[in-house]
């Protein structure tokens, strides 16, 4: 499962054939080859200036699971 062959990539191309239209084709995959030669330029340029990736600025918290009667049960115990 997920190796497409032949008679798959016919059916795809077909597809993308009727619903973008003959003239529209050759533009989108120009477009979608550019993109990806940038995208691979990109990598490469990071790679060479040493960059470690950045981490993300998204703050983590920790939850804790307060149970019922928790302070009264700490309170109410004596330490011997």
């Amino acid at each position: 499962m997920g190796d497409i062959g032949f008679p798959e990539l016919l059916v795809i191309l077909a597809i993308a054939l009727v619903v973008f239209g003959g003239k529209r084709l050759p533009e989108i995959a120009r477009s979608m080859g550019k993109s990806i030669h940038e995208f691979k330029r990109g990598l490469k340029e990071g790679e060479q200036a040493g960059e470690e990736p950045k981490q993300s600025p998204v703050k983590t918290i920790e939850i804790k699971r307060v149970l019922p009667g928790y302070p009264r049960a700490i309170v109410g115990r004596s330490s011997s």
